[in-house]
Order: structure tokens, then sequence, then C-alpha cells
């Protein structure tokens, strides 16, 4: 059997306010395979957007390991993790964060500015992302210009740009209609399943955490057996 790409192993994380402490994950451990596409689900409050961050290297657990693709992240200095993040991780949001001044083929670009791509193999990876997620003739226009959907659609070319290891997605239908929500789930899908693109998405979604393989639910910092 293949090593899993993400191994996390007794995983806390607490915050602290004032003198507080607030505990939000709970000696979490988990195994995801490569090409997994994996759904968090639970309540407001029970960690999932904690531990998609951690898995993403945006945010840093107080004890414990998160080994992904073979480094142990948690193990990392802040200019090492904000290397190892650009190479290797995809970020796709509720509220698509996308540049209002920038084109849609200038938005999908920024991953790669930090890369020693040259000018030309960075305008055919843009132009392969943005063809992959059905918007090749849309590159020119702003996000204004765009629909809800067609935004996500943006914002996921971003994401794949970099042909990054893992795509983490923070409800990435929560704020789209069923159409456009039906649209970006089938994206995924094939994301998953042609590109092999392991994906952990957040959602509270029930219909579309059927779309992935396998769901896992988080209460109160603990993440429960199947």
């Amino acid at each position: 059997m293949a090593e899993p790409i993400v191994q996390i192993r007794n995983l806390t994380k607490i915050y602290k306010r004032d003198s507080m402490e607030i505990p939000v994950l709970q000696n979490i451990t988990l195994d995801i395979p490569e090409s997994e596409f994996l759904a968090l689900m639970g309540p407001s409050g029970s960690g999932k957007t904690t531990l998609l961050n951690l898995i993403a290297g945006i945010d840093r657990p107080n004890s414990g390991s998160l080994i992904i693709a073979g480094t142990d992240i948690s193990t990392l200095g802040e200019s090492a993790l904000a290397k190892w993040r650009s190479h290797n991780v995809g970020f796709v949001f509720q509220f698509y964060n996308l540049l209002p001044v920038l084109t849609a083929f200038e938005n999908v670009e920024l991953p790669l500015l930090l890369t020693n791509l040259s000018k030309k193999e960075k305008r055919e990876h843009v132009e392969a992302a943005l063809n992959v997620v059905g918007l090749g003739d849309r590159m020119k226009h702003y996000p204004k210009q765009l629909s809800g959907g067609q935004e996500q659609r943006v914002a996921i070319a971003r994401a794949i740009v970099t042909d990054p290891t893992i795509i983490v997605a923070d409800e990435p239908t929560g704020d789209l209609d069923k159409k456009s929500a039906d649209e970006i789930l089938i994206l995924m899908e094939r994301l998953n399943t042609e590109f092999k693109k392991t994906i952990v998405m957040v959602t509270h979604d029930p219909h579309a955490a059927g779309k992935a393989h396998k769901v896992r639910h988080l209460e109160k910092g603990d993440l429960m057996e199947n």
C-alpha cells in the first residue's frame, strides 16, 4: 500500500484569547490517500475550517505532526512553509477572493509570479488551467463581467495552475445558486477523477458532500469515527 499523501497524528489546536485557552481540535489522527476526495462536515465551530487551514499550512498546530507528501509541515519555519504552500496547495474559497482590478487571466497567473517560469510558460499554464474549467473564452474578462459560478471557476483555475499536490476547498459552493453549485461540483469531481487531484473540502451541504469519496464529521473538535 502506498503511504497516504496526508498523515495527521495527534493534532491539537488551541486558540488563546487573553488568559483563556479555547481548544478547537483535540488529538486528531487522519490519513488521506493520494487522489482521495474527502469532505469534512460538522456544525459551525466544530473545527472544520481550522483543520483545513492546518492541512493547507496557513495555520499551525500546538502539537502533533502533519506530514504531507513526505514533509512534516508542522516543523517548517515561516519562509519554508510559505514556499511549501506555493508549490503544494491550491486554495478554493467560498467568496472566490479574486482581485477585481485584474482580468481572469491575471488572477489565475498570480500564483505563478513566485515561480521561475518564463513568460511563455506562464501563459501556457494559465491558458491550460482556464481551458480545464471551461473559461478559455473569458480570459480577458474582469470579475464583475462574470457570473458567480464563473468567478468560482476562475478561482479553481487559479488553484490548479501550479499543479498542486492537494486542493483545499472551504465551502466552495456556499455562495452559489443550485445550478452553478452543481457545475462546480462536477468540475471538482473531474479534477479528482481525470487529473487525480487530492481534494479536501469543507461543506455544510450534504449534496456537495455526496460528491466526495469519503465524508468525515467533526464535533466540538473531535473527528468522529465513521
